[in-house]
């Protein structure tokens, strides 16, 4: 009797098994929603490598853009692709990464870049805005090209420290990307634990567009809104300013806050794609 009660809960089992929907087998999670991702890997000198996030939109193929996204504090992500979602990194929290799903369409293509393999747990400045940096990105994009040809224009996406790599990658190489935006941004690069390196920065010297989108609470020293104000003002950049969101906590410089857009990460990202789909911010105003 027992052996016969054992076989039919196997069999519902099974059956529950055979007739489950796909996320039975694995939980997406909620920031992978929609997306098809492939881990990408280039070998650089020194046995280093560059590795980073490959993302489409599922049911898209060709995209013909691609949003290079260059994440904030510590800028190490360490990303786990499983069963063509990334289930996991150190930076899921970050507001590129977590909100990547929204720039992604039909047309445009994401790359989540990680800092290179021997970097340990922390993405220096110096590096982010090093030649060395730029060119072991560009490797990654290279590969990505390769694979998928479709792909015409390079655009930059950086938020906080990894706007210090949005920044100096077009003066390294200025004729690489079709633009650069950079999300709040450092802008205040004097502040007590900033960034030395975007200390008198010219943005002029970077030939391709450039744009800012920037909360105008923003909390965090390093990236206050009057500063971006000032540049943006002083070098002609479009400034998108961001108001309202919900749900903030935390320190002011991290991710939950203003400073990372919380409660408003699909309008910012529904900025960020129309800027990359027309080259233009016909939009200065994310409420």
């Amino acid at each position: 009797m027992k052996k016969c009660i054992a076989k039919l809960w196997l069999s519902i089992f099974f059956l529950a098994l055979l007739h489950a929907p796909h996320g039975f087998a694995q939980t997406i999670p909620a920031h992978a929603q929609g997306l098809k991702e492939e881990l990408i890997s280039v070998d650089l000198a020194g046995n280093k490598k560059q590795v980073g996030v490959y993302s489409t939109k599922i049911g898209s193929d060709h995209p013909t853009k691609l949003a290079v996204i260059l994440p904030g504090h510590p800028s190490v992500v360490r990303p786990v692709v499983e069963n063509g979602v990334m289930t996991g990194s150190k930076l899921s929290g970050n507001f590129l990464i977590r909100a990547r799903r929204f720039v992604v369409d039909e047309s445009v293509a994401s790359l989540v870049v990680d800092c290179q393999s021997e970097s340990g747990d922390y993405c220096s400045s110096s590096y982010q805005a090093s030649k060395q940096r730029q060119e072991d990105v560009d490797a990654l994009i290279g590969e990505v090209k390769k694979r998928i040809p479709s792909i015409k224009e390079i655009w930059l996406v950086g938020t906080s420290m990894g706007t210090i790599s949005s920044s100096f990658m077009p003066i390294h190489n200025p004729t690489g990307y079709a633009g650069a935006i950079h999300t709040a941004a450092i802008t205040d690069p004097y502040a007590r634990g900033s960034y030395r390196e975007l200390g008198g920065f010219d943005y002029k010297k970077a030939v391709i567009p450039q744009f800012f989108i920037h909360h105008v609470n923003d909390p965090c020293a390093l990236t206050t809104y009057p500063s971006a104000k000032s540049i943006t003002d002083k070098y002609n950049i479009p400034l998108v300013t961001v108001t309202g969101g919900s749900g903030f906590q935390g320190g002011a410089c991290e991710a939950l806050t203003e400073h990372g857009f919380r409660g408003k990460e699909k309008e910012v990202m529904n900025a960020v794609t129309a800027i990359i789909r027309t080259g233009k911010a016909a939009q200065l105003e994310v409420n």
